[in-house]
């Protein structure tokens, strides 16, 4: 049995949100809430929301013990990147990439 939980089109890229799901993959999930909530930075934060998520999905989709739980797999994937173009020296264009993600969590009970 396990539980999921997916936020998708997040306005973050995949290279600053990967470190944050290392930190927590294999974890326990109170022990993996613990190290989120005391992480700095934006990217703890939203994979914390998801991690959030799926827990209350296994506690009432699917009557899952939350002690039990742990975090069996988590991934943050390359989402749609936007493509926006910035004036630059002498008439010349630069280009901006705004990158977003997906972020995917499963929990499974030990």
């Amino acid at each position: 049995m396990e539980a999921k939980a997916v936020a998708k089109y997040v306005r973050m890229s995949p290279s600053k949100l990967k470190p944050v799901t290392d930190l927590v993959r294999g974890k326990d999930l109170t022990e993996a809430l613990t190290i989120l909530k005391f992480t700095p930075g934006k990217s703890a934060e939203l994979v914390e929301k998801v991690v959030q998520s799926a827990k209350a999905n296994a506690e009432n989709n699917f009557e899952m013990d939350a002690d039990k739980l742990y975090v069996a797999e988590i991934h943050a994937n390359q989402g749609p990147t936007m493509k926006r173009w910035r004036a630059g020296a002498q008439g010349r264009a630069g280009r901006i990439l705004k990158r977003s993600s997906h972020i995917s969590v499963v929990l499974k009970e030990r």
